[in-house]
C-alpha cells in the first residue's frame, strides 16, 4: 500500500491486488458493503494519519479507480466539517468516525512508469512483437509513463505484456488526466513502435 498527499485535504492511495488478497478481499468486493472492506478503509486511514498526518475527520469523498492489471487507486478528499451541528449530533458523527461518499470507476488503461530512458527502450524492444499498435508516452516529474489500452489485447497477450512491463518498470498510479494536464505528451500514438523505429 503506497500513499501520497496531493493537497491539504486530498490523498492518493495505491492498493495492489496483493494488498487486497492478503486481506481476503476480491477486487469485486470493493463494490460491496462488507466488514473486510470497512476494515481495509480503517487501516488505510490509520496509515494515512501516521505517514502523512492526514486526519480523516468530517465527510470524506472516496473515489476508487480500478486499474486492469496493477490494482486500485483510491483518492480520499476531506470535506469541511460543519460546526453548526448541535453537540449531540456532532458526538454521533464522531462515533461514526467519518461519513463516506464512495464512487467507483474502472479503466482499461495499463499504466507503467520507467525511471530511466534506457529501461524504457529495452522494454519497447521486448514488447514490440507483442503489441500491434497503440501506446502513449508521457514525461512527468523526470520519469517516463507508458499507457496502453487493455481492451486492445487478448487474455494471453495481456499477461505477456504485463510481464514485460513489470520487468522493466513499475505500475503507475497516475491517471491519464493528470499526465495530460501536468506532464508532456512525448509520443501521442503507437509509442512502442515509434521508440523501436527511432532508437535502434
Amino acid at each position: 500500500m503506497k500513499m501520497e498527499r496531493l493537497s491539504q485535504d486530498k490523498i492518493r492511495i495505491f492498493l495492489t491486488f496483493d494488498d487486497l488478497t492478503e486481506r481476503g478481499i476480491q477486487k469485486d468486493d470493493m463494490w460491496r458493503e462488507i466488514p473486510k472492506v470497512h476494515e481495509l478503509f480503517s487501516d488505510m486511514m490509520d496509515q494515512a494519519y501516521s505517514e502523512l498526518g492526514f486526519e480523516p475527520s468530517g465527510p470524506l469523498a472516496v473515489e476508487v479507480l480500478q486499474l486492469p492489471a496493477q490494482g486500485m487507486v483510491v483518492i480520499v478528499t476531506r470535506g469541511k466539517v460543519d460546526f453548526h451541528h448541535s453537540v449531540e449530533s456532532y458526538d454521533e458523527e464522531v462515533e461514526e468516525m467519518y461519513e463516506l461518499e464512495v464512487t467507483l470507476e474502472q479503466t482499461d488503461q495499463i499504466s507503467y512508469v520507467f525511471h530511466d530512458f534506457e529501461d524504457l527502450l529495452r522494454m519497447a524492444k521486448v514488447l514490440n512483437p507483442l503489441v500491434t499498435d497503440g501506446g502513449i508516452l508521457f514525461s512527468y516529474k523526470n520519469k517516463w509513463f507508458l499507457q496502453l489500452n487493455a481492451d486492445e489485447l487478448d487474455e494471453s497477450g495481456y499477461q505477456a505484456v504485463i510481464a514485460v512491463l513489470s520487468e522493466f518498470g513499475d505500475a503507475a498510479t497516475v491517471t491519464r488526466a493528470v499526465l495530460e494536464e501536468y506532464g508532456k505528451t512525448v509520443i501521442a500514438s503507437d509509442a512502442v513502435k515509434v521508440l523501436c523505429t527511432h532508437f535502434k
